[in-house]
């Protein structure tokens, strides 16, 4: 595996990545609090069969943050320009949670870079309740209030220790600045682009865990309904780190999205 700093040429950020394998891109885009090291199963998995290129987002890992005012259409065209700097041309993209609002932007804003697009525990349209509750948890994190614990218990319960270890750890070492503002993004992001999902023809996955409290089945299966070319999946037992907590099976839908073929104009 290779660690790679991109320099951004519309704006000279760096962006760290990781880099495996060989062939047909697929580019990977953590959550906030997170870093491209939390996709190692799938980095293992699909480097024999793709070139995986894991994306550290903006205030995280080694990628230069955002201004603190930005929103989800900034996390977009940060990832645009960042798909531009690899020079892979248009690339299989799967997000995760935040990473999933920034590939379904991607997605709607950006087709001829994408694909194929795979949204995993993903947000879509929360209901008021829910919408002011992670808007207060941006405001206390914004704040400086970090709470560790919380989020740790909602994305586990009291299961999956060795990864929720690892995840802990990362929590931990995140720049408070680059969270609070993907935080930020993500607590108003989830409707951004709902109303264009329509327009997503490229084959979309949106798979979830089914005891995931936020990112629950019914948003899965509403972002799978809204696009031309949807499949949701609920994984059992699960909750919001299931490319970690359920990496077999997960790798398994997301092996069969990758080879979803893509249509066309002759087969359209």
């Amino acid at each position: 595996m290779t660690l790679t700093t991109l320099l951004l040429s519309d704006t000279n950020r760096k962006v760290s990545c990781r880099i495996q394998g060989a062939g047909e891109p697929l580019v990977l885009i953590h959550g906030v609090g997170m870093q491209s090291a939390a996709w190692g199963p799938q980095l293992a998995y699909f480097a024999p069969r793709y070139r995986v290129i894991a994306l550290d987002m903006p205030g995280h890992g080694g990628s230069d943050p955002l201004p603190p005012a930005s929103q989800l259409p900034q996390y977009v065209d940060w990832c645009r320009a960042a798909i531009d700097a690899l020079g892979v041309g248009a690339a299989n993209l799967a997000g995760h949670s935040m990473g999933a609002l920034i590939a379904g932007g991607m997605a709607v804003r950006h087709p001829h870079l994408v694909r194929r697009v795979a949204l995993l525990n993903g947000v879509f349209r929360r209901d008021d309740v829910a919408k002011a509750a992670v808007q207060a948890r941006a405001a206390e994190i914004r704040n400086g209030d970090i709470d560790l614990d919380t989020p740790l218990a909602r994305w586990f319960g009291a299961h999956h220790t060795d990864a929720r270890m690892q995840v802990a750890a990362w929590l931990g070492a995140v720049d408070a600045t680059g969270y609070a503002t993907a935080y930020a993004a993500f607590a108003n992001g989830d409707a951004a682009y709902s109303d264009c999902f329509s327009k997503i023809a490229c084959p979309f996955l949106a798979m979830t865990g089914d005891d995931d409290p936020n990112s629950t089945p019914a948003m899965s299966r509403a972002m799978g309904a809204a696009v031309q070319d949807g499949r949701a999946v609920a994984i059992k037992g699960h909750r919001h780190m299931i490319n970690l907590t359920a990496a077999d099976e997960v790798n398994e839908h997301l092996l069969h999205w990758l080879r979803t073929p893509v249509k066309t104009k002759e087969t359209q």
